[in-house]
């Protein structure tokens, strides 16, 4: 049987931090409290804490550097296509004027 993975919202990360935070509750009660995992909250933690309010960008959200690694491999992705296909026309013609 496969488990349906569940996603959180940056709101509901952001009150598991204060949980923890302000109600000083230990990692593992909050954990239990929440019907989440340990490292999980353990992990949004310490994105909080690195990052802060950006932590959580949300739905399909990426954060700048990340958007922009994206950007680029797809511009790489669609240089090569256009590479492969110059390479075939120019095999092409050469064949065909000889």
């Amino acid at each position: 049987m496969t488990k349906v993975r569940r996603t959180f919202t940056a709101e509901f990360k952001l009150a598991a931090i204060r949980l923890i935070t302000v109600s000083k509750l230990s990692l593992a009660e909050a954990a239990r409290q929440l019907d989440i995992g340990e490292n999980m909250l353990r992990r949004w933690r310490n994105d909080y804490q690195i990052r802060g309010a950006e932590a959580f960008p949300g739905n399909g959200n990426l954060p700048p550097e990340q958007e922009e690694l994206r950007a680029l491999r797809e511009e790489v992705r669609r240089l090569r296509v256009e590479c492969d296909i110059l390479k075939k026309a120019t095999a092409y013609f050469a064949r065909t004027t000889v």
